[in-house]
C-alpha cells in the first residue's frame, strides 16, 4: 500500500509541479504527517524531491526529474485497455472515433513494457466489437465542427420560425442529443433541430445573433 502511495506522489509532482503537504494528503486521503513521512523515504531513497518552507513553499521534483512509471498494476493495466477498445457511442456520433484510435495506440505505445504488454495481452484476450460504426447522426458532427470553430448555428431553417443562436455545448442526456448557447433561454433537443445550417465565418464575440 505505501509503496504505491509514494509512486502516486511521485506522479503528482512530476505532472502538477509543487504541491503543498496538505494538498497531497488530500488527493491521498491521508494526513499531512503521513505525506511528510513518505517524502522523507523518498528522498532517503534517492529521488530528488525537495521540499520548501514559507507562504509559497510546497514540495516538488527537483533536477527536472521524470519517469516512465505510470502505477498500473496487471489488472488496472487490463482494465485501461478494455476501457479504451470499448469508444463510447458519443466518440463515434461526433467523428472522433478516428483520432481516438490514434490517441489510444500512442498512449499504449507510451506506457513501460510490463503495462504495455498487460494491455495487449487484454485486447486479445477480450475482443470489442468494431468501433467504426458510421455516424448515425450527420448534425452532430457539424454542430461540434461549429461550436470548435465559433461559427452560428440555424435550426429548423425551413420551418416558419427558425432559430439561430451561437453554439457553446453539445452533450446527450436522456432525452437524446441536446445543444445550447447564447441567447437560447434552454437547451435545444435533436428532436426540435430539423434540418440546420451553420455560418461561414466565424461569430464576432462583440456581437450576439437576434
Amino acid at each position: 500500500m505505501r509503496a504505491a502511495r509514494l509512486l502516486q506522489i511521485l506522479l503528482l509532482l512530476q505532472n502538477r509541479g509543487r504541491m503543498t503537504a496538505p494538498a497531497l494528503a488530500r488527493e491521498l486521503e491521508v494526513t499531512p504527517r503521513t505525506i511528510l513521512r513518505d517524502v522523507d523515504a523518498m528522498t532517503e531513497a534517492g529521488l530528488p524531491v525537495i521540499t520548501f518552507r514559507g507562504v509559497q513553499g510546497g514540495i516538488e521534483l527537483g533536477f527536472n526529474y521524470r519517469t516512465r512509471l505510470t502505477g498500473l498494476a496487471t489488472d488496472e493495466a487490463e482494465a485501461l485497455a478494455l476501457w479504451l477498445a470499448a469508444l463510447p457511442p458519443a466518440l463515434r456520433a461526433l467523428g472522433l472515433q478516428a483520432p481516438a484510435r490514434r490517441a489510444r495506440a500512442k498512449l499504449i505505445e507510451s506506457l513501460p513494457d510490463r503495462s504495455r504488454a498487460a494491455m495487449q495481452a487484454a485486447l486479445l484476450r477480450f475482443p470489442q466489437a468494431a468501433d467504426d460504426a458510421p455516424e448515425a447522426d450527420p448534425r452532430i458532427p457539424a454542430i461540434a465542427a461549429a461550436i470548435r470553430d465559433g461559427r452560428t448555428l440555424t435550426l429548423a431553417v425551413r420551418s416558419a420560425c427558425p432559430v439561430r443562436f451561437r453554439p457553446m455545448r453539445l452533450g446527450c442526456g436522456p432525452q437524446g442529443w441536446w445543444v445550447d448557447g447564447p441567447p437560447l433561454s434552454a437547451p435545444a433537443l435533436q428532436a426540435d433541430w430539423q434540418d440546420i445550417n451553420i455560418s461561414r465565418a466565424p461569430v464576432d464575440t462583440d456581437e450576439m445573433p437576434p
